[in-house]
């Protein structure tokens, strides 16, 4: 047994269905032999884009997800997705390849420090030195994905110690035929090598045996329900904010929805939580949050931070009770201070406070007010869906999208102005069902995502929400999408421009330098790679357009629709700093 069929034995073990890679010499005993085992491989044409689709499988399934890539440049491509997983909190594994062993720092191909440039970017780093560090590197790696505060991690694997020892042996050049001669120097290379390759191979890979490692996470206090319940109880206008770290294990996702209603509490959801109350749970609001929590006699953030997305607090009545429940210390109190700080899991705690909640009092007006506002925002957008502008009203376009969708469709959302008004108008019917990069609002997610989450969920119709300036990160992996059998059906909101930024920045400095795009032909693109390409110009093709899409999709054939649209003033004022 060679490393990397090890390395494919553990893959398995961990009940790891996919490979997210872009091939490379340094990596190929990994892909081959997790293809004997079974475990399919997934070729992209971009690394960052393998790891977006392993993140996606991580966050579906609270397991890690799986990208390999190759040394140096594959490694450093991945980075950017790394960095995104790390701040969505996502239990990903990134396998990199590394230089031999003997060969580091000598100028070989694609020999870098790279362990230190990936440090940053992850939860935790293991290098694989010898044969005997495999099992211990991967059993603490997928141990640490999952563990305390979840997050990708990667493991370094030099190439000499994945193939064959044999085969090895022969590319490190050393002899051992009797009789030959030999210069000192010749001697002495092949007394080191021969040492090194002995110290690398130590142990009989046929006869080790690997147990994965116990999970940790952080356990609150057994009190700390009832003190939750009591300022529930207490409390007229409570809110409740549930945020991706929720859905951390989407196995409590059924309790955690029987939780909130049970507590009865009015309830925003936010990232990965959007979709756990259905689309029309009458618990559930959509709009007007920030008069909502101004107005807050108790707010309750599970899994969400108080940054950006809150104002930092500042939209938050200052006199309303707060209880923040959160698996990282650092966000249970940033920019705030709770009346009750709870280090856990959210779905958890939530879980265990219905349990104990036995009666409040009469909130009728309080929810009344609230779904006055829903209602007059909802009426607000049915008035502006049918505004006219050129080409057609995005408003319009997501409307119609949104009556061909089911509850087991998938949103994957990548873009700025208009994903942004897609969240107003889509609404997943039922949890794990919306996809976006998270807090760090990586553009170039969708492709990866999308592929991510179709080869987990095929029966599911996956809809890519693409900006046109996002879509041009990700375009090419159709390719890989026809190759492999992906049916995604990608919606490109295209008009012409990066108008998320181009709204405030031609208002403020007077120039659109740098924010101008084309209306240009994406479904050729498609096309030309083997997919099925779509244009949408005016409103009366939206929904033919939209059905041959769902008869491409389910007959097993990726779909590119390019909508052009117009300009609207939904989002104005809308660009987060």
């Amino acid at each position: 047994m060679n490393g990397g069929a090890l390395v494919a034995e553990i893959l398995n073990e961990h009940k790891v269905s996919h490979i997210f890679t872009l091939i490379g010499g340094h990596i190929s005993p990994i892909l081959t032999e997790s293809k004997k085992r079974g475990i399919s491989i997934i070729d992209v044409r971009h690394e960052v884009n393998a790891v977006f689709a392993a993140d996606a499988v991580s966050r579906l399934t609270g397991r890690p997800g799986v990208a390999v890539v190759t040394a140096g440049p594959g490694v450093t491509n991945s980075v950017t997705a790394l960095i995104n997983a790390t701040m969505a909190q996502s239990p990903l594994i990134l396998i990199g390849g590394a230089s031999a062993t003997v060969l580091r720092g000598r100028g070989a191909l694609q020999d870098i420090d790279q362990v230190s440039i990936i440090r940053a970017a992850v939860k935790a780093v293991f290098t694989v030195r010898k044969n005997c560090d495999f099992i211990p590197a991967f059993e603490s790696a997928f141990a640490a994905a999952v563990s305390d505060v979840p997050g990708p991690v990667f493991i370094e694997c030099p190439i000499d110690l994945l193939y064959d020892e044999v085969l090895v042996r022969r590319w490190y050049g050393v002899k051992s035929a009797a009789g030959e001669r030999h210069t000192l120097r010749d001697r002495a290379i092949n007394w080191y090598l021969n040492r090194h390759l002995d110290r690398i191979y130590a142990c009989d890979l046929d006869t080790v045996h690997h147990v994965p490692l116990p999970v940790s996470k952080p356990a609150f206090p057994a009190s700390a329900p009832e003190q939750a319940v009591l300022l529930i109880e207490r409390s007229r206008k409570p809110v409740l904010i549930v945020g991706s770290q929720a859905l951390l294990d989407p196995t409590r996702a059924p309790g955690l929805t029987q939780a909130i209603g049970d507590l009865g509490i009015p309830v925003y959801l936010t990232g990965m939580a959007r979709g756990l109350m259905g689309a029309d749970h009458p618990l559930q609001y959509h709009h007007k949050r920030t008069e909502a929590l101004a107005e807050a006699d108790l707010i309750i953030l599970a899994g969400e931070p108080c940054d950006f997305r809150l104002n930092y607090g500042r939209s938050m009545n200052p006199r309303a009770k707060t209880i923040s429940i959160n698996r990282d210390r650092h966000d249970l109190k940033l920019n705030l201070r709770p009346d009750l700080a709870v280090h856990g899991d959210p779905a958890e705690f939530l879980i265990a406070c219905a349990g104990l909640v036995k009666t409040g009092p009469g909130r009728q007006a309080w929810n009344s007010d609230l779904l006055g506002r829903e209602k007059a925002r909802e009426q607000e957008i049915e008035r502006l869906v049918q505004v006219k502008t050129e080409y057609v009203n995005p408003l319009f376009l997501l409307e119609r999208i949104r009556t061909v969708m089911n509850e087991r469709s998938i949103i994957v959302a990548d873009g700025g102005d208009f994903v942004g008004t897609a969240s107003y108008i889509l609404r997943p019917g039922s949890p794990l069902t919306w996809l976006d990069p998270g807090v760090f609002g990586t553009l170039g997610v969708g492709a990866g995502f999308a592929m991510g989450a179709k080869v987990l969920r095929p029966d599911s119709d996956v809809w890519l929400i693409w900006g046109d300036g996002a879509a041009g990160y990700g375009l090419v992996e159709f390719d890989t999408m026809v190759r492999h059998k992906i049916p995604v059906i990608a919606v490109i909101g295209n008009d012409a421009g990066w108008t998320q930024i181009a709204r405030d920045q031609v208002e403020y400095l007077k120039d659109d330098v740098a924010t101008v795009l084309r209306y240009s032909d994406y479904q050729g693109v498609a096309e030309s790679l083997g997919a099925r390409g779509f244009v949408i110009r005016s409103a009366d093709e939206i929904d033919g357009v939209l059905r041959q899409a769902l008869e491409a999709s389910r007959a097993g054939v990726p779909v590119l629709i390019n909508a052009l649209i117009g300009k609207t003033q939904f989002r104005k004022g809308s660009i987060s700093v």
